[in-house]
């Protein structure tokens, strides 16, 4: 377990990690607000619940239970999805060469092929198939295989708490209406304090996690994860800066990158969409605690909806994630000078030159950038949070969600293996015939 370590008088003080407290605090949480809230009913009026209704908030309270567990200890992807997914079903033609599927990155990290979709997570370390986010809250990657599992636990949650504050607001009505009697006829100070606090907190996060499960049911039935979200609009302000360049943004190094608008190919209709989030069209099975998810093996291939021309893969070229290009040194000419003043001016006017070309885009004034030629193909950006690179409209970058920014930049001939690349170039040879 990772721990803090505080020296205090010369002596090591071991505290546990704050996100090893997540989930005990949100098991805490739990029991605070669904079995507390019962044990207090006894003291307010009108009384503790009903037989019938203990029976319904209890079961409710269950199923979250059992999502929670879900959503924390089901994998997100094991060890090694991607290499044996490929083996199993890689597909051959007649003369035994491999036809690699469509979209197939390669992750610098994992040292293995990335399938569409994918994206590795720093916190779990590896590779996770259509990733949404790494929630601190369950110490566990959203993914192809656990969102199910967390879609449920949310709504469970959020039923649960309507149903707690339900009964809440009874009682706190009943006080209000009996708020002229004689203190020594209502309920004792303490549970008037557990009572607001009781309310306070179901409350707050009732609302947060409304929020929450609205969000995760848009993304459900658009077949969109959070990242997803993030590269969709990230596009569309490549797209929108590209119009006033021609076209054309600059990558590091001031390569000059073509931009297209691209659809986001894997909306494929809302039914599909349920369906293939889900693991199953068994609509039972959807809100059953004990549904189940879909299996870590279709997260190598994915349907599209045609919208795009055969070969545009997701995500579109991103400029920051792109390699930064190699430049070739031009052979310098010696020149001979008639003075030493001439020469000096000649060195500081290299030098401004290399540094005009050389430094990095982020450190450059934005109006200095659009009106020196010696400083053309860089563009500075700056996210919401006053730090270079692009953020979306909420302030969120890559490493927000859990993502390894460094395994998103598209990897070089040079970091793949050899065999790697000539699978590839065998896998073109045979589409292109």
């Amino acid at each position: 377990m990772p721990i803090l370590q505080l020296p205090i008088l010369g002596d090591r003080i071991r505290v546990p990690a704050i996100e090893d407290l997540a989930i005990p605090a949100v098991s805490g949480l739990i029991l605070f607000l669904t079995y507390s809230s019962q044990y207090l009913f006894h003291y307010i009026e009108p009384g503790p619940l009903t037989k019938g209704e203990a029976i319904w908030f209890n079961v409710l309270v269950g199923c979250v239970w059992w999502c929670y567990d879900c959503a924390c200890t089901v994998d997100p992807g094991e060890e090694g999805w991607v290499g044996r997914g490929v083996r199993e079903e890689e597909d051959e033609d007649e003369d035994g060469e491999v036809k690699l599927r469509k979209g197939m990155r390669w992750c610098k990290k994992c040292e293995a092929v990335k399938p569409p979709r994918a994206h590795h997570c720093r916190k779990c370390g590896r590779c996770i198939p259509k990733m949404d986010h790494h929630c601190p809250w369950t110490t566990n990657c959203v993914s192809h295989t656990t969102f199910p599992h967390f879609i449920r636990f949310v709504f469970y949650a959020v039923v649960s708490m309507a149903v707690l504050a339900y009964h809440l607001f009874i009682r706190l009505s009943t006080l209000w209406t009996n708020r002229n009697l004689p203190s020594y006829l209502g309920p004792p100070v303490w549970a008037l304090a557990h009572l607001f606090i009781l309310a306070a907190i179901n409350s707050f996060t009732l609302f947060a996690l409304s929020i929450l499960l609205s969000r995760a049911v848009y993304s459900l039935i658009m077949n969109t994860t959070m990242i997803e979200s993030w590269e969709i609009e990230r596009h569309e302000a490549l797209v929108e800066r590209s119009r006033k360049t021609g076209g054309y943004v600059y990558a590091n190094g001031g390569q000059k990158v073509r931009v297209e608008r691209q659809e986001f190919p894997y909306d494929i209709g809302i039914w599909k969409n349920l369906c293939q989030a889900l693991g199953t069209s068994n609509i039972l099975l959807w809100l059953l605690p004990f549904g189940g998810g879909p299996g870590v093996e279709s997260g190598l291939e994915w349907e599209e909806n045609g919208f795009e021309e055969e070969g545009k893969t997701w995500p579109p070229p991103d400029p920051d994630k792109m390699p930064r290009a190699t430049r070739k040194e031009e052979p310098t000419e010696e020149r001979e000078y008639g003075t030493l003043e001439e020469e000096k001016e000649a060195f500081r006017r290299r030098q401004q030159d290399d540094y005009k070309r050389w430094v990095k885009k982020e450190f450059l004034d934005e109006k200095e950038a659009e009106g020196d030629s010696g400083s053309e193909g860089y563009e500075y950006e700056e996210g919401i949070d006053g730090e270079p690179g692009w953020t979306n409209s909420d302030g969120d970058r890559l490493r927000d969600y859990g993502v390894d920014e460094e395994a998103e930049i598209i990897a070089d001939d040079d970091d793949i293996p050899l065999g790697e690349l000539l699978r590839r170039r065998k896998a073109r040879v045979v589409e292109d015939e």
